[in-house]
């Protein structure tokens, strides 16, 4: 391996071309600039220096590494910059919900990370089972989840309104077999979906899936079918509630943390007043 003081030294006889002002602007003595580019030149077997030139040249063999130590002083340069710089040394797992992760999370997330500039927020979207269960295998350190009820160690729960949807510009008559629009298998939406639809004895088929909330939105605008959703996760959508169904239960949307103290704290407090809003509360 090269050693970098060395290769320092061999630019800046090179730049100078003389020993004596590389030894000036490196703050050395000529002696020790000799020393070094003798080493260096042990080290790659060949003389890097015309030294009866003047001003001095590098050999053939010089002008070859030249471009090298070049490049390998400036990485090194820039690995210590990179490595002074506290911005994104330490990480914050977060996982949420699509419809959480809003323009509102976004502003939140935005104001924390001006205020803590050395922590990096790494944000997981998902679906709630799968985030759970992350979470509980340590592999998240914060999670907003929608689930039936919230366990015991939740941080803070807000009801999650549910409705039935479908278009609101295409209306359409759905006839004796029901399609419906949903998410992939394993997501919690979709499970309701059919155990209510089942429950009431009404023939479905899947007419529609789609895989982020956007997709099952346009689905449900297109008039593809209809779908149980967060009553706030459709107010932006050209869809209307559907009574097919009357009303539905509502979920929680529950907030997991495994501390609350520090800068940690400050997110749960900040993803507690984003839930509250969006409840109401």
């Amino acid at each position: 391996m090269l050693d970098p003081r060395l290769l320092r030294a061999f630019v800046g006889i090179v730049e100078a071309g003389s020993f004596t002002r590389a030894a000036d602007r490196l703050n050395m003595t000529q002696s020790t600039i000799s020393q070094q580019i003798a080493r260096l030149e042990e080290a790659v077997g060949h003389p890097l220096i015309e030294r009866a030139a003047r001003p001095v040249l590098p050999t053939a063999q010089g002008e070859r590494l030249l471009g090298y130590a070049r490049r390998i002083l400036a990485l090194q340069s820039e690995a210590a910059l990179v490595l002074g710089d506290p911005s994104g040394s330490s990480a914050i797992r977060i996982g949420l919900p699509e419809d959480i992760f809003n323009p509102v999370t976004c502003t939140m997330f935005r104001h924390f990370t001006r205020r803590f500039p050395e922590i990096r927020l790494d944000v997981t979207v998902g679906l709630s089972r799968d985030l759970t269960r992350r979470y509980r295998a340590a592999e998240l350190d914060m999670v907003v989840v929608k689930e039936p009820k919230a366990s015991a160690d939740c941080r803070a729960a807000f009801e999650e309104p549910m409705a039935w949807f479908e278009s609101a510009v295409l209306p359409r008559d759905w006839g004796d077999t029901v399609p419906l629009v949903t998410f992939p298998p394993g997501g919690l939406y979709r499970d309701a979906m059919f155990e209510r639809i089942e429950r009431e004895r009404k023939r479905w088929h899947v007419a529609f899936s789609g895989n982020s909330l956007h997709s099952v939105l346009l689905g449900v605008e297109g008039a593809l079918g209809i779908t149980l959703l967060p009553v706030s996760a459709t107010l932006d959508a050209r869809v209307r509630r559907c009574e097919m169904f009357g009303t539905e239960p509502a979920l929680q949307a529950a907030l997991y943390a495994w501390e609350t103290a520090g800068p940690i704290g400050e997110l749960v407090t900040g993803l507690t007043g984003v839930l509250a809003r969006r409840s109401g509360s």
